[in-house]
């Protein structure tokens, strides 16, 4: 058995050992871990069929095993989107079983899709270990990116129905590139002026670089599930809604988090210079000459969260945010959804845009 195979068979274990039958909406931690562990065992057997080198890269990724294969409980993400998978089955009447296939391909495209933007924005770490491309290195972690995307279409194309999945996938990486297209062509736009990023651009971005995973991982739950269109598109719609309010919380997050909450220095998004959306609203008030000096000389990332706040950015942020949410309950009260997975979405969306903040 390979270093990759023994993690691979570790996480699986890890899984089984679980109640898979603990479901509880008015918990929003209970059903994150419900979900992972009612999809892990498939995520893991996944895994398992690729490569053993970019296997282990991908165990690695998913905080599974060490560099070089040894086993490891290292911090993994909350599985957001292979939640909203299996809610949204449940949520068409059907076995969250029914969307365990949805669920593990969403989250291979994630996973896919942090190994590049880690590369693309020279994060040397992510989740408080190093990065897949600086532990492997670069070539390797494209390697092991190309293969996520290809394992997570050849997931969804084998199922049942698994055309109209494989369709619903593709609209949203097209969505996702464009938003990641647009993000990095942000980075060169001049913080004031005709040319600067405007704050419905930036929404427009979110929609399509965070929103259009979460909306395909409800709606593609749905699909599996046997839902008819107009349920899934609803789905879609409050994924999308629910992407731009958590990408706007993560915005605030990075400006003004708990360091012992989110892993990130204090003002880290200023010192890095994101244009994010509490920034460009600010940019947009009497006080944006002031903040566009003070960004761009990196100097004093701490007045320069003062002096958002004072220009009212991060309140207006806040604000969207909460609009977002609304729409993603409209778009839920729209259709005919199962009441118990109704409820697990309220509650794990309600959870998601809160965090501490």
């Amino acid at each position: 058995m390979t270093a990759s195979s023994t993690a691979v068979e570790v996480a699986r274990q890890d899984a089984v050992t679980h109640d898979e039958r603990q479901h509880d909406a008015a918990g929003p931690h209970r059903t994150l871990q419900r979900c992972r562990t009612l999809v892990r065992p498939a995520l893991a057997e996944a895994v398992g069929r690729l490569h053993p080198w970019v296997g282990e890269m991908a165990a690695y990724s998913f905080g599974w095993c060490e560099v070089g294969g040894a086993p490891a409980v290292a911090p993994g993400g909350k599985g957001v989107r292979q939640a909203l998978a299996v809610l949204g089955a449940e949520a068409a009447g059907a076995s969250g079983r029914d969307g365990v296939a949805a669920a593990v391909a969403v989250e291979l495209v994630h996973a896919f899709s942090l190994l590049h933007d880690d590369i693309m924005d020279g994060d040397a770490d992510r989740r408080r270990r190093p990065a897949v491309w600086k532990a492997y290195g670069t070539g390797p972690a494209v390697l092991a990116g190309d293969a996520l995307f290809a394992l997570a279409v050849e997931t969804l194309a084998a199922q049942p129905g698994g055309a109209a999945a494989v369709r619903t996938l593709s609209v949203a990486l097209g969505d996702l590139v464009h938003g990641q297209a647009d993000d990095l062509l942000f980075a060169d736009r001049p913080w004031t002026g005709p040319q600067r990023v405007r704050p419905d651009e930036y929404r427009a971005m979110a929609e399509q670089k965070t929103g259009s995973l979460l909306g395909c991982a409800a709606a593609l739950g749905a699909v599996l599930g046997g839902a008819a269109p107009e349920t899934a598109a609803a789905l879609d719609r409050a994924g999308r809604h629910l992407g731009i309010a958590f990408q706007i919380v993560d915005d605030v997050l990075g400006i003004w988090g708990d360091p012992q909450v989110t892993g990130k220095p204090v003002h880290g998004d200023l010192r890095e210079r994101k244009k994010t959306l509490p920034v460009l609203v600010a940019l947009g008030s009497p006080h944006g000459g002031r903040l566009a000096a003070l960004l761009e000389s990196g100097d004093d990332p701490g007045a320069a969260a003062e002096l958002i706040e004072r220009a009212g950015g991060r309140a207006a942020a806040m604000a969207q945010a909460r609009q977002h949410v609304v729409a993603v309950e409209r778009a839920l009260a729209g259709v005919p959804l199962e009441a118990r997975a109704r409820g697990e979405l309220r509650s794990l969306l309600g959870f998601l845009v809160r965090r501490d903040v």
